[in-house]
């Protein structure tokens, strides 16, 4: 079965631990929901640089940049964008970006 990455952008940080532990839970439970076909819960990323071709070095990240990933298994690109209409991260004003990964 195909492999896909969603690669998460922007997004707003929980204000208050009480709204924290609303979103961890909103996670949690989006998890649950995808079951077996979660491989990689994933992770939230930090501060992020951009490395570009003349060698220099931006601090801002790029245009979009990225702040966090998982990775899930799907029959198709359409089934993989099903699973990603759920994330959490929607709620907080971020978007998912849906790529499949190809065995090399």
């Amino acid at each position: 079965m195909p492999k896909y990455i969603f690669a998460y952008h922007g997004g707003s940080m929980p204000e208050t631990e009480e709204e924290g532990e609303k979103v961890m839970a909103a996670w949690t439970d989006w998890y649950a929901a995808i079951g077996s076909q979660l491989l990689d819960g994933g992770a939230a990323a930090g501060r992020s640089m951009t490395v570009h071709s003349d060698g220099s070095v931006s601090n801002d990240g790029g245009a979009n940049p990225f702040s966090g990933y998982t990775v899930v298994s799907a029959d198709s690109h359409d089934a993989a964008n099903v699973i990603a209409k759920g994330c959490p991260i929607l709620v907080a004003g971020g978007s998912v970006e849906v790529c499949e990964l190809i065995d090399m």
